[in-house]
């Protein structure tokens, strides 16, 4: 550390006893993009030395989103961990999950800086962020996310910085940084382009609150994305198909509307399709994450400015990002949570999303967290709150999974997270259903016929036709027919699992 800093600087190990059994901790990162990653290790080598003399040593997690091994790998397998919101992305603490040993809170995105900062989950003991500087006045420039970190900063009674020397120190001139007030008190969020910036480089932290510098030298997690399959280009196709009808229907400026993308193989896939597409104009992006397919589309001047709360990409890609920061730096914005992801901006800017479901019922009722609705996968994040604000929102998904023994488009889904009220526009491999004004029973004979696999479409309509008659039909005794026989005999439809 420069010398005009006066915090103490200290090893992870020793940074690691300030934090005690049952203390709330918020790390920083969204997705793996600024996690802390050697305060977590350490406090889970800690939890295990804790446990072996027979002591109690759990703690309750916040992050802003899915973050690192580190954290939901690491802290879990040590079972140093006894709680955790809003969101979590690793095997090992999603089974600690579903065996009800550590208890889950998933929420909206945007919503858990105002949580923390209400106080609503208790008081933060200590924040461990990860920075490319702190200084002396309390500065705090982030590196490859800013997530709910000024937030934790300005919440916790102690605060440990990890001060990371891989990121470039010019990431904080994508940074745009600003808190909200709390209500009643609260103004009007002045964004009225994709690229507006409204605040500034660093979070501020009160200077008595650090405890000390550890200094690291690590990367974020390589989160790389296959290349895309057939499938996913499948889906791209229709996507990009019903929105150039979008825009010869006059029903968009010639300049599309700004996009939003969550994280994985098939949005990225969408997104590189519409890249490469001739008749799909330059476009904006304004969405959660700044992902690999966007470094490509905006070296081509395919995508003209973006928009999010993290750098979301591989260590190759950020290279090529951070070695050319005079081209990309003023192209891209990173923000807080509770503004990338706020209802308002998305709304106001005609926001178009591009988001995934692991299944989608006759009516539109999307399912994207749970598997029998029971087993929790991952969490909502932030596809709840641009599939409801959206000026158009994609759901999409592969029509079948595991060779057809499993189908996503299914009677009733037995856990919803975007419900009729909200979902659009489904698209899988077979086909997109555009809902829009439609009621109960032509949506799901759009869903059966655009979407469906055919190994299924003849079982959806019997059961829509067989159900009890009203504004939504459903059968109670066979609503979750497929999920039982999935459960019971490998597959959703028996004879596709050698059963009569």
């Amino acid at each position: 550390m420069s010398g005009r800093n006066p915090y103490p600087v200290m090893t992870a190990d020793e940074a690691a006893q300030f934090i005690s059994n049952g203390d709330m901790v918020a790390f920083s990162g969204f997705t793996s993009a600024g996690a802390a990653k050697v305060i977590p290790r350490a406090l889970a080598k800690r939890a295990r030395e804790q446990h072996a003399k027979g002591a109690p040593f759990k703690v309750r997690v916040l992050t802003g989103a899915s973050t690192s091994g580190a954290i939901d790998r690491d802290l879990a397998e040590a079972k140093a961990i006894s709680w955790r919101a809003p969101y979590q992305s690793d095997k090992v603490i999603r089974n600690l999950i579903n065996q009800e040993e550590v208890e889950y809170v998933e929420m909206h995105l945007s919503h858990l800086p105002q949580a923390v900062s209400s106080g609503f989950f208790g008081k933060v003991d200590v924040a461990v962020i990860e920075a490319s500087e702190i200084t002396a006045d309390g500065r705090v420039y982030l590196t490859t996310s800013i997530g709910a970190s000024p937030t934790f900063l300005r919440c916790a009674d102690k605060i440990i910085i990890e001060v990371n020397r891989y990121h470039s120190p010019r990431l904080r001139e994508m940074a745009d940084i600003r808190i909200m007030p709390p209500p009643p008190r609260r103004y009007p969020i002045h964004i009225f382009e994709p690229m507006m910036r409204i605040g500034w480089p660093y979070a501020l932290v009160d200077a008595d609150k650090i405890i000390g510098i550890v200094e690291t030298d690590l990367p974020d997690d390589n989160l790389g994305f296959a290349v895309p399959d057939e499938i996913s280009q499948q889906i791209a196709g229709h996507v990009i198909e019903f929105l150039l009808g979008e825009l010869a229907a006059d029903h968009h400026p010639k300049s599309i509307f700004p996009l939003q993308a969550g994280v994985g193989n098939v949005a990225n896939a969408v997104l590189s399709g519409l890249g490469a597409h001739p008749d799909i104009p330059p476009f904006y992006m304004f969405s959660e994450v700044f992902q690999d397919a966007m470094v490509d589309l905006m070296i081509n001047e395919k995508l003209l400015g973006a928009s999010a709360a993290s750098l979301t990409i591989t260590r190759e890609k950020l290279q090529t990002v951070t070695g050319d920061m005079d081209f990309f730096a003023p192209k891209i914005v990173l923000r807080p949570q509770e503004i990338s992801n706020h209802p308002g901006i998305i709304r106001r800017l005609g926001v178009i999303s591009l988001n995934t479901a692991v299944e989608v019922d006759l009516y539109g009722n999307a399912n994207s967290s749970h598997l029998y609705g029971t087993q929790a996968i991952n969490g909502i994040g932030g596809s709840g709150e641009f599939t409801r604000n959206s000026y158009i929102s994609f759901l999409m998904t592969p029509s079948i999974a595991k060779g057809g023994k499993i189908s996503a488009i299914v009677p009733m889904c037995p856990h919803i997270d975007n419900n009729e009220h909200s979902v659009q526009i489904i698209v899988t491999e077979q086909g997109l259903a555009d809902l829009r004004g439609l009621g109960p029973t032509h949506r799901a004979q759009v869903l059966i016929d655009k979407c469906a696999h055919p190994m299924y479409r003849e079982y959806l309509r019997k059961y829509l036709r067989d159900g009890m008659k009203g504004h939504i039909r459903h059968n109670l005794n066979t609503c979750y027919e497929l999920h039982r026989n999935l459960i019971e005999y490998g597959a959703m439809l028996p004879e596709l699992a050698g059963q009569p």
